[in-house]
């Protein structure tokens, strides 16, 4: 048996306008969304980043006890997106550009990565790192 990492998914209140924040800030290419606009997808290479309407969720999760809904406004939950990219001050500012919240400015690490925070428009934490040496 076989396994592969092949989604990471959100729940967001408003899947049509996450995929356009994601495009628009770091040119993703929108691979799907659902007549509904419940369901959408994101080209990013070998694993998708995908959205899931709050209600489509709540469907799907309620029984199980729910979830906890995304808050742009709060601090973002202990889990990140993280883009690598050889220029994340440049990644940082078309993030802002798109709608997205600063929230630790570029810095470089000890080790050599340099690295920042901002949360999206839904409430997602996004990391961007440069690439890690070998």
């Amino acid at each position: 048996m076989s396994v592969s990492f092949g989604y990471t998914i959100f729940y967001v209140p408003d899947v049509a306008a996450a995929l356009r924040f994601y495009t628009e800030a770091f040119g993703f290419e929108q691979h799907m969304l659902t007549p509904e606009g419940d369901y959408g997808e994101l080209a990013t290479g070998d694993t998708t980043l995908a959205f899931v309407a709050n209600e489509l969720a709540a469907a799907n999760l309620d029984r199980a006890g729910g979830f906890t809904r995304l808050d742009p406004d709060s601090p973002p939950a202990g889990a990140s997106i993280t883009l690598v990219t050889t220029d994340v001050a440049g990644m940082f500012r078309a993030a802002q550009d798109a709608g997205a919240r600063p929230y630790v400015e570029p810095v470089e690490k000890p080790w050599g990565q340099t690295v920042s925070y901002l949360i999206d428009p839904s409430g997602i934490l996004i990391e961007l790192a440069t690439p890690m040496s070998a």
